[in-house]
């Protein structure tokens, strides 16, 4: 690796120290091109990250996300692509969408940083709208799963409401 590769980077550096902060295991290691996502791979319920390889940082939220949403007994089996969890309520693709966007305002990132050009399958642009009008998908999910609160009568009741957690990681 190059000095250029192993050099800090400010960002990344924030996001994983959030992740840690957590309760996430998160590891630096190198990784095959076969990774699916590039230079981030889940294994056995952590998060690894190729800082030589990892071209968008946020990329690492959204995979926490997948994993902050299963239950505990899931999360540490989960490895690679995260296959096997599609069947659990409230831990999809878009409670992992909904908990990342929370992460990134709670370390106080640009919602461009997960919404970034590569990602989302070409819906980045949508998503980052959507998300900064108040319509939050994917929060539903995260209440029922007893995560985060929404909603006015939330708030009446002196509930921190979403995109604030209540839990980061799913009991």
């Amino acid at each position: 690796m190059s000095s250029d590769a192993t050099a800090a980077n400010p960002l990344l550096d924030r996001i994983v120290a959030f992740l840690r902060g957590i309760g996430i295991t998160v590891r630096e290691a190198e990784l095959d091109d076969d990774a699916f996502l590039p230079g981030v791979r889940v294994a056995d319920g952590a998060l690894l990250f190729d800082r030589a390889r990892l071209r968008w940082p946020g990329d690492l939220l959204h995979e926490a996300g997948h994993l902050a949403v299963l239950p505990p007994g899931l999360r540490a089996a989960m490895s690679n692509d995260l296959a096997g969890h599609d069947d659990v309520p409230h831990a999809g693709e878009i409670e992992a969408t909904a908990w990342a966007y929370a992460a990134t305002v709670a370390i106080g990132l640009a919602p461009a940083v997960l919404f970034h050009e590569g990602g989302y399958h070409g819906k980045s642009a949508s998503l980052a709208m959507t998300y900064s009008i108040g319509v939050f998908p994917g929060v539903h999910g995260l209440v029922q799963a007893g995560m985060t609160a929404s909603g006015t009568e939330a708030a009446q009741r002196g509930e921190t409401t979403y995109p604030a957690m209540q839990r980061w990681l799913r009991q």
